[in-house]
């Protein structure tokens, strides 16, 4: 509204309104002007910087590496310049007590004799005897060794009647031709999804090896060693969703579209459990679904026989299953750390104070959750209502109260409006000890994804999403349970390429069931 100050009205009813008009204006251009502002620095910090809201343990503990490394080269040539043995070791006693790692007891050990070069006393030229040895041990490497596995079936014949021949018969393979054994395709499954290496890397990687295989080798390898494991993966998927209280969230996964030279996004769907924060019975899983892309018809059909409580974000796809029931056998409960960025984003670009205020009273809650991490459910649910319940409920009065002050067009508006709009689910976790404040569960079965997506770039096809899918489920399984996967996966593919495990006894494979080979049975350890 422009008011020109040379021609302004006598009647002040006509002033005051133009003032109130000038005014809703600005209000409205500062709004816009602090959105634009966040805009930017959101994408300034998306372009140039970091976007977590903490530095994470890993970008910490790369910065220490570099300066440990600093340290540890100037302590080496301070030892090279010494030339005493004993002040050597003095200087070894002085330095900080460190954990250098133990050597455990089960490690192969092979030994190097160091011997004087006479057995004579150098005092009267006696002949010396052994009366002790010093023994240390340092933890060497040999490098991973390809080597050939040579099955041969003598056969027999009758001298008697010279007809019979027998043989064993040639035992299965998990690639019927194939020259791979179960071991070469689980290690190549865990190096692509496990750590992030690419097959034309690992062909390339072979080939130093004397191994020339191609990349398209390796990825039928894979196709076919996840059509054995897909039996086990779907019952991984059918355990994690018949738990009572599951984690969900979804991540995109760029999908090479055939004929059209360029890639889609279709989704890979995270559904987890995790009962150990407040001791619970069921074993951590996460299980991963591939779809093409991020339709509500696909969560619905996933869970369409779930029941219990279901932790999420903020996608409305999620919500349709709450309405689309009757029964309400579904209870949303939301996320506090999705509530808490935007706060966060916003307090970055503009140093508000409101914002500040929002991310100080959350932090608070965060901080009783610490306390109580680890506790039985009830003591859980004590403690959030004894001391949680009353800083919740000072903040929906806070936000009430400072929602209508704003412009509706702010981004602190809109981060308060958030909130309040996913309230209800927002609180769920003060009567129920067993709800988690926020979905960290599942944000951490995405990283995985995301470090794999990082080095491929994207999924060749639909089907080869799904093996992203299958490959992500059991791995991470296997380590939220402890249990390593290249064994845990080879032993498996060995049983069920053998035909000693049945389809009716895959829970046996299940990580927290398995026992390695030649372990006692768990019957027989009870």
């Amino acid at each position: 509204m422009q008011i020109d100050p040379t021609a302004l009205p006598d009647d002040t009813t006509v002033l005051q309104s133009m003032v109130r008009d000038a005014l809703t204006e600005r209000d409205a251009l500062t709004a816009e002007i602090e959105k634009l502002q966040a805009l930017i620095q959101k994408l300034l910090r998306h372009r140039f910087g970091r976007r977590s809201e903490q530095l994470s343990p890993d970008q910490l503990n790369l910065a220490m590496e570099d300066l440990e490394q600093e340290a540890a080269e100037r302590e080496a040539a301070k030892d090279a310049a010494e030339q005493s043995e004993e002040k050597r070791r003095q200087r070894r006693a002085a330095r900080p007590r460190r954990n250098l790692g133990a050597l455990p007891t089960h490690l192969p050990r092979y030994e190097v004799v160091i011997d004087v070069d006479s057995k004579d006393c150098p005092c009267c030229g006696g002949v010396l005897h052994l009366i002790d040895e010093t023994r240390t041990e340092m933890l060497d490497r040999v490098p991973a060794q390809l080597r050939v596995k040579v099955t041969r079936r003598p056969r027999y014949g009758c001298r008697a009647c010279g007809e019979a021949v027998v043989q064993a018969p040639v035992p299965d393979r998990p690639i019927d031709g194939g020259m791979a054994t179960e071991a070469l395709l689980v290690q190549v499954l865990i190096s692509k999804f496990c750590d992030y290496l690419p097959l034309y890397r690992q062909s390339e990687m072979l080939k130093r090896e004397g191994i020339t295989i191609d990349r398209s080798t390796l990825s039928d390898w894979v196709g076919r060693t996840c059509w054995w494991l897909r039996p086990l993966y779907d019952l991984v998927v059918s355990t994690v969703l018949s738990a009572p209280k599951v984690f969900a969230d979804d991540t995109t996964l760029p999908v090479l579209d055939p004929g059209q030279g360029k890639t889609k996004t279709g989704r890979l769907w995270c559904y987890a459990v995790d009962d150990r924060p407040w001791k619970g019975p069921t074993h951590p899983a996460a299980a991963y679904v591939y779809s093409e892309d991020r339709k509500a018809t696909h969560p619905t059909a996933h869970l369409a026989n779930f029941r219990g409580v279901l932790q999420v974000d903020g996608y409305s796809g999620f919500a349709s299953l709450v309405t689309g029931r009757r029964d309400a056998s579904i209870q949303l409960a939301f996320c506090w750390a999705h509530t808490r960025r935007p706060f966060y984003e916003f307090h970055v670009s503009t140093k508000s104070p409101l914002a500040a205020d929002a991310l100080s009273r959350i932090s608070k809650l965060y901080e009783i959750e610490a306390e109580i991490r680890g506790h039985p459910a009830e003591h859980r649910r004590t403690v959030r209502q004894q001391r949680s319940r009353p800083i919740v409920e000072a903040l929906h009065a806070w936000l009430q109260e400072q929602l209508p002050r704003l412009s509706g067009a702010s981004p602190l508006a809109a981060a308060m409006r958030y909130a309040l709009r996913h309230w209800s689910g927002l609180i769920l976790f003060l009567d129920d000890g067993r709800i988690e404040m926020d979905t960290n569960v599942v944000e951490r079965g995405m990283r995985p994804v995301t470090l794999t997506r990082k080095n491929a770039l994207f999924a060749g096809s639909d089907g080869g999403a799904e093996h992203w899918a299958i490959a992500m489920t059991l791995i991470t399984t296997a380590k939220l349970n402890g249990v390593e996967p290249l064994a845990w996966l080879t032993d498996v593919l060995e049983r069920l390429v053998s035909g000693r495990t049945k389809q009716h006894e895959l829970d046996q494979l299940l990580p927290w069931n398995w026992r390695p080979p030649g372990a006692i049975p768990l019957a027989e350890v009870a």
